[in-house]
């Protein structure tokens, strides 16, 4: 990711999908605009947000073992990765009770199919069903 993806005065990022996901704008809390800030400041020479001592992007297997290891770290039971972050966000989303079609955009799928199964296992998707 570039800093020139971020429109700093609206509060959001445009998330570029590298595979066969649907690009989107995304919003930005205060809280991710102000570490965002810092790490610009720390390194004002390089264009990416993320990037490795010389200032190149971060490789995936770089990102893979900084997940890895704040698993480890939070002493989780299991080994992580980091598509395990975007399936709890699914999950995090669905049983919040956001609409299925929201999701989907949030995640940039294409196929609904994908974004099904987050709502299908929803541990909240029957509460509330039957109160007056």
């Amino acid at each position: 990711m570039r800093w020139e993806q971020i429109d700093w005065n609206g509060g959001t990022i445009y998330v570029r999908r590298v595979k066969k996901g649907t690009s989107s704008v995304q919003p930005l809390s205060g809280l991710e605009i102000r570490a965002l800030r810092q790490l610009q400041r720390d390194y004002p020479a390089s264009p990416y947000i993320f990037q490795s001592s010389r200032l190149s992007p971060l490789a995936h297997d770089t990102i893979a073992g900084i997940v890895e290891r704040a698993g480890k770290l939070a002493g989780l039971p299991f080994p992580i990765h980091a598509h395990m972050l975007r399936h709890g966000t699914g999950y995090y989303l669905a049983n919040r009770g956001i609409d299925t079609r929201t999701i989907q955009s949030y995640l940039g799928h294409k196929n609904i199919q994908h974004t099904v199964r987050y709502t299908e296992l929803a541990s909240t998707k029957f509460q509330g069903l039957w109160d007056d």
